[in-house]
């Protein structure tokens, strides 16, 4: 059976075939962990824009530095898998709490500028969503944005990654099998170079380009708070002989100091209210996950549940 990917029209959520569509990122956050947005608001202009500047930061700052190393690994003649590294030319933008896109070197003012616009775009769509999965879970809502909150807000960032060509795609990965830590992910790929691939059902399947998308995937915390209800899948990125594929991963995160826990109106409607998932800080769960990106994501539950157990988490205060 050919499966097909799920692609949701954002702009149908006010009309009359709202409800339809909701049921569609019900069944996605339920049954896949990804889904694609069409017509979500952001203008395709500036999406233009943002993949012509970051496509042009990386020939003029990132492609020679990404060839040095590759050359001093002597990556081109490997003959055996390698799995301790990726085939990926990155750089991090972080927004929340606060920004530090003047730090980073090498960076246009131009381009500074629209990746700043873009990520006030991307902000109001992962809370637009959080919203969404609220309704969808029978929470209050702004539940999901209050758990997020902590002290500080949430922790938003972006992953600017290219995937340059590969003479050996099937011994380095672009991007090694992983589920993302965090809470919701925005991803503005190539709609030229293919290769992430989500892992359904024992199966590795492809998450097909399309121009102008936003790619929607859920992290650990979620699973957490909706105690498994939904699901972080496990994703990868698979090098390409030819053709550098952009992918531009925004991360909506909780705060550092934010707790995370299975929401208690969910736990009510289960008939079995044993909670299965732990209660622990979120930078806790960051600095295990450090270690432990590329491995099952079980053993990280489990270990923040023995943490859980020497530490006894006071009352959550939800104002």
């Amino acid at each position: 059976m050919e499966l097909t990917f799920p692609v949701i029209d954002f702009s149908k959520l006010n009309g009359e075939e709202g409800a339809a569509a909701m049921e569609m990122i019900k069944d996605a956050c339920e049954n896949w962990g990804f889904f694609q947005l069409v017509n979500h608001g952001i203008s395709h202009e500036l999406m233009e824009t943002v993949e012509r500047l970051t496509k042009e930061h990386y020939r003029k700052c990132m492609e020679q530095r990404f060839k040095e190393m590759v050359a001093s690994k002597g990556l081109e003649a490997v003959q055996s898998e390698i799995n301790d590294m990726d085939w990926e030319s990155t750089f991090f933008l972080r927004h929340l709490p606060e920004s530090n896109m003047s730090e980073i070197p090498d960076l246009e003012e131009d381009y500074r500028k629209v990746m700043k616009e873009f990520a006030v775009e991307l902000e109001k769509l992962a809370e637009q969503l959080l919203d969404l999965l609220c309704e969808n879970l029978g929470l209050e809502p702004g539940y999901l944005k209050k758990v997020f909150y902590g002290s500080k807000g949430p922790t938003f960032g972006t992953k600017v990654s290219n995937y340059p060509p590969c003479p050996k795609p099937d011994l380095i990965k672009g991007l090694r099998a992983h589920t993302d830590a965090g809470g919701i992910i925005l991803l503005f790929q190539d709609d030229k170079v293919s290769g992430l691939q989500l892992l359904k059902d024992g199966q590795w399947i492809d998450v097909p380009p399309m121009k102008h998308s936003i790619v929607i995937n859920l992290g650990d915390q979620l699973e957490v708070i909706t105690n498994g209800k939904y699901k972080s899948v496990m994703h990868r990125v698979i090098a390409q002989t030819d053709g550098t594929r952009m992918s531009i991963a925004s991360f909506y995160n909780p705060g550092s100091d934010a707790v995370i826990y299975p929401a208690p109106a969910l736990l009510e409607k289960e008939a079995d209210k044993s909670q299965v998932y732990p209660k622990f800080v979120f930078e806790d769960y960051m600095k295990l996950y450090a270690g432990l990106k590329f491995q099952a994501k079980e053993p990280r539950f489990e270990a923040m549940k023995t943490v859980e157990s020497a530490v006894n988490l006071g009352p959550i205060a939800t104002v």
